[in-house]
């Protein structure tokens, strides 16, 4: 899988509320692309609609040259929402077995991501007894067991610590480098330009940048600035 995700021009109101006006963004397979901006400024929305969850008002996505509908979506792009506690009575254990029958993962999927989680200590706890910080690396351990060649993820690095974020990205970049394109949306500005191979600037649900921190410095005009000096000049 080689084609690039392709969203263009997302716009989504909910009554007078406009959560979306035109977002756009290219995702690549191979990548981390950080989806940035404060909170409201239409992060969750856009992969929302985007993974087919909510229908868009208006835009497109399409990956390569092949629109993709709604139906089809579930096939190209799996959606991890934050906050998720799945089956909170089941023990751990049994959640990341039952997903990798359920994703049909290959064989050693499971394993390998229980050691590069750390999730062994977990295995026997329920999940509705989790700290924050176990449930993230849990729930995206079962994300990464999906065979999408796209993942979106939401607030994936919420919840963890300076250590625990730095791992979970090279897990993720190893997934990344393995075929699979991965979108995150990230309200840490430092965290997402310290973790990513670009970014996406979001500002009350509109575009106002993408790419590398040294071509959004160049756009932005701040050479040698910091990604919140950035997204302050592009806002």
């Amino acid at each position: 899988m080689t084609a690039t995700l392709r969203v263009l021009g997302l716009a989504k109101r909910f009554g007078a509320v406009a959560a979306l006006a035109d977002a756009s963004f290219d995702a690549r397979v191979g990548e981390l692309l950080g989806l940035i901006g404060p909170n409201g400024a239409g992060k969750t929305t856009l992969l929302e609609c985007v993974a087919g969850v909510l229908a868009a008002d208006h835009g497109t996505v399409s990956l390569g040259d092949a629109s993709l509908e709604y139906a089809s979506r579930k096939d190209a792009l799996f959606y991890l929402p934050d906050g998720m506690q799945p089956w909170p009575d089941q023990r751990a254990g049994w959640v990341l077995e039952f997903a990798e029958a359920l994703f049909q993962a290959p064989a050693g999927s499971r394993d390998d991501l229980i050691g590069s989680l750390q999730l062994a200590p977990l295995l026997d706890k329920r999940v509705g007894m989790l700290s924050k910080g176990e449930r993230k690396r849990l729930t995206i351990g079962l994300g990464l067991l999906t065979q999408q060649p796209f993942l979106l993820l939401d607030e994936p690095f919420d919840g963890l610590d300076l250590r625990q974020s730095r791992e979970v990205a090279a897990v993720l970049r190893a997934h990344a480098g393995r075929g699979r394109g991965l979108c995150l949306s990230i309200h840490q500005l430092a965290d997402a330009a310290r973790l990513c191979d670009r970014l996406v600037l979001l500002a009350d649900g509109v575009t106002v940048g993408e790419g590398t921190l040294a071509e959004l410095r160049e756009k932005a005009g701040v050479p040698g600035g910091g990604i919140e000096e950035v997204f302050l000049a592009l806002t």
